[in-house]
């Protein structure tokens, strides 16, 4: 005869679930004995006319109404192009004639440009004041059409 494959451990193992089962089903049933004695339920938040969390419900009095169809939806369109010149200035910060590349600091904005050899129209030394217009490159906004300023 085959012997049983229970063992006094799984034995134990299985009371224990059971056990584990059964105190987690009477939790359960306080919980919800608990939350119809106390009225429980979820508790309502608003949300007011200026985006702050309430727990009473916002008056309608204080509503603005809005036109819907003054709502402009996507993406603004730009004024005229025409107003806004591209052609910048700024100082020439750093310039290697032998590799042929430098850097323009902004006078708008504080910030250096790459500018390579090949965006030059005029020749140009450190501490040059320059025009110049950016344009995207590679890795980011580069000088072109750099010329000395008068």
């Amino acid at each position: 005869m085959a012997k049983s494959q229970q063992t006094y451990n799984k034995n134990e193992k299985e009371k224990q679930k059971q056990k584990k089962r059964e105190e987690k089903q009477k939790k359960r049933e306080a919980r919800k004995a608990q939350s119809k004695e106390s009225g429980g339920g979820i508790p309502f938040a608003y949300v007011d006319q200026y985006g702050n969390l309430t727990d009473t419900p916002p008056e309608h009095e204080e509503r603005e109404e809005i036109d819907a169809s003054t709502i402009e939806l996507g993406i603004p369109k730009k004024e005229s192009e025409e107003d806004n010149d591209p052609t910048r200035k700024g100082k020439v910060s750093f310039f290697d004639h032998s590799k042929g590349f430098g850097f323009i600091m902004d006078s708008d904005t504080d910030e250096k440009h790459f500018v390579h050899i090949s965006g030059l129209i005029d020749k140009i030394d450190e501490n040059d004041k320059v025009t110049f217009i950016l344009e995207k490159g590679p890795k980011g906004m580069i000088a072109v059409q750099v010329t000395l300023q008068e």
